[in-house]
């Protein structure tokens, strides 16, 4: 099911701990106005075309469209409080929340779930690493997100750590065959590149998460049937990623456009 509308309200009509996981990510309260735009590509004639590709080829590019919200709260933590104490109500006690942060707001929301949920229920804190994006001069150039995972109930939450697809190891040689052609199990750290802009997954959504990535949560944390539920809901990477799972899902946002990428994008799927 897709939701258009405010998370907060959408989240009231949710029934008392019906989640198996809840994946959240909530703007970053960067200060600045999130833009993407659609491209669309052609070969070039007579010498035209703004781009090089493969053996020297010329291809002309414009703009097919593009997306945008204003990602700024002047008390991101007020704006965002409410709306953490209605994900914890709807998640089951074997669920989890995977709370998708950036290094401006991770440290304060912290504190705040480990108030809302208590430090016991504190699971992990997960980094997803990448290698794209603007290479500041001035500073370490930031290439992680974080990703913080609180547990409902510390005794009875479920994860599966043998369901999640296993990652080449870094050093192979080092491994004996048998290890390095099974894999590893996955760590805190993930290694994962972003979105392709050229790759099948692209919507166009601005702030798009990579499928891969995702999965990993999904598989761990939930079992076939379970309810996944995104608040923020964006492009619906959760739900596609549920529905190739076996996985019902429930995704909520309140801007028009991100219902129109979602119900496009998992047209085949049941409850789209």
């Amino acid at each position: 099911m897709i939701l258009e509308g405010d998370c907060l309200d959408l989240l009231r009509g949710v029934e008392d701990a019906s989640v198996g996981l809840v994946y959240a990510d909530p703007p970053f309260n960067t200060g600045r106005t999130q833009r993407r735009r659609t491209l669309s590509t052609r070969a070039a004639t007579d010498g035209e075309g703004d781009r090089t590709g493969f053996g020297g080829r010329r291809y002309a590019t414009e703009t097919v469209g593009t997306s945008a919200y204003a990602d700024a709260f002047d008390d991101y933590l007020g704006w965002l409080a409410p709306r953490l104490a209605e994900l914890r109500r709807v998640l089951s006690p074997e669920g989890t929340l995977y709370l998708h942060l950036d290094y401006r707001e991770a440290h304060y929301v912290k504190v705040a779930l480990d108030t809302l949920f208590g430090r016991e229920c504190f699971l992990n804190e997960l980094i997803w690493a990448y290698d794209y994006g603007a290479k500041s001069r001035r500073r370490w150039p930031a290439k992680h997100d974080t990703i913080l995972v609180y547990v409902r109930d510390p005794e009875r939450y479920f994860f599966d750590g043998e369901a999640v697809d296993r990652e080449p190891y870094m050093a192979p040689g080092l491994v004996s065959a048998e290890k390095a052609a099974r894999g590893k199990r996955g760590t805190d750290v993930i290694w994962h590149t972003i979105v392709s802009p050229t790759g099948r997954e692209k919507t166009g959504y601005p702030t798009q998460k990579p499928e891969g990535l995702i999965r990993r949560f999904v598989q761990a944390s939930t079992r076939p049937g379970d309810l996944c539920l995104d608040p923020f809901a964006g492009s619906g990477t959760l739900g596609a990623v549920a529905a190739k799972l076996g996985r019902r899902y429930l995704l909520m946002d309140e801007s028009p456009e991100a219902v129109r990428v979602m119900r496009a994008r998992l047209a085949s799927a049941d409850g789209a």
